[in-house]
C-alpha cells in the first residue's frame, strides 16, 4: 500500500469518491462546511491501482483538523497509516495538536481515534440540529437506533520532534 498526497489532478477522483460514499463532497458541521475536495489529503492506494482509503484535513492557527477519514477495507491498518500521515504533515507545519469533530453514534470512530492517543476534550449538545439547517440530508437516527444529535471534539497534542546536536 502507498500513501500519496492529493494533487490537483486528482481532484476529480476525490469529488467523485466523496458522491460515491457519502453523497456530496460536502462536510457540514455546526462550525461551518468543508468542501473535502478542495482539501488537502492523502490516498492510500493498494498495488493494483485502487484507492482503499482517503483522509482530507486542514491547517489554521497551528492546528490540523482532520475533516474526513475514510477506510474502505476496515481492520487492516488503512486508517492508522492514514491518520499518522496527516500528523507527521502536521508535525511539519508547526501545528501543536490535531483534532477532528464527529457525531455520537459514531462509536466505531470514538474508539477508533481514542485507541491512537485522542481524548474527547469537548461535547456540542443538539449541534447535530444546526448543521441539518445547512444539509437536512443528515439522518436524524443512526443504523443502530441511536439518535444522532451531539458533536464530540477529540484532540491529540503534537510532541515537538526533538532536536539533537553535539556540543563540541
Amino acid at each position: 500500500m502507498n500513501i500519496v498526497p492529493i494533487v490537483e489532478e486528482m481532484r476529480k477522483d476525490v469529488r467523485e469518491f466523496f458522491t460515491k460514499h457519502w453523497g456530496s463532497a460536502e462536510m457540514v458541521y455546526s462550525h461551518g462546511v468543508f468542501r473535502c475536495d478542495e482539501l488537502d489529503g492523502f490516498v492510500a492506494v493498494n498495488n493494483n491501482g485502487t484507492w482503499v482509503g482517503l483522509v482530507t484535513y486542514f491547517v489554521h492557527n497551528n492546528e490540523c483538523e482532520v475533516v474526513s477519514l475514510d477506510s474502505m477495507d476496515e481492520g487492516k491498518g488503512i486508517g492508522t497509516v492514514l491518520l499518522r500521515a496527516v500528523e507527521e504533515e502536521a508535525r511539519k507545519r508547526g501545528c501543536h495538536r490535531v483534532y477532528l469533530v464527529t457525531t455520537n453514534d459514531n462509536l466505531n470512530a470514538l474508539r477508533f481515534y481514542q485507541k491512537r492517543g485522542y481524548q474527547c476534550v469537548r461535547v456540542i449538545p443538539n449541534a447535530v440540529e444546526k448543521a441539518r439547517k445547512i444539509k437536512p440530508q443528515i439522518p436524524t437516527m443512526s443504523k443502530d437506533g441511536i439518535p444522532i444529535r451531539d458533536e464530540f471534539v477529540l484532540e491529540k497534542r503534537l510532541e515537538r520532534k526533538r532536536s539533537s546536536f553535539i556540543v563540541g
